[in-house]
């Protein structure tokens, strides 16, 4: 077997932790297609337009599918463009009668890919 140079992959964790059953098929589809499509910081130009056209949908399946991916942060979306996000680690689950733990920020390594959601939200805070 030949890997093509475009070729992608897709986390196993989707399976392991379980994030497929978080999603409809529909979300799953334009799951694949973003993976499929997106450039190596996840980035897909794609227009809504041409995803629905490829995909057989019509724009409100997209939105719907899309909506989906965003609730379970495996997108970000800001119009034109969508960003497929790496997946978290799982949070530690608290003993029972526990409060949750809260989250803490985290800092990045060098090198590390940040989510266009983190990204966008910084631009908006800084213009505030």
């Amino acid at each position: 077997r030949r890997i093509p140079r475009q070729f992608s992959w897709i986390d196993q964790r989707l399976v392991r932790e379980r994030h497929l059953g978080q999603c409809t098929a529909e979300a799953l589809a334009l799951y694949l297609f973003l993976v499929t499509v997106a450039d190596a910081d996840g980035l897909s130009f794609y227009g809504d337009g041409s995803i629905a056209q490829l995909l057989g949908w019509s724009e409100a399946q997209l939105r719907a599918a899309r909506a989906g991916l965003a609730r379970t942060d495996l997108i970000a979306f800001r119009a034109p463009l969508y960003q497929v996000l790496s997946l978290d680690a799982p949070a530690p689950r608290p003993a029972v009668g526990e409060p949750p733990p809260v989250p803490l920020p985290r800092a990045r390594a060098a090198g590390e890919l940040r989510a266009l959601r983190a990204i966008l939200q910084q631009a908006q805070e800084a213009g505030r």
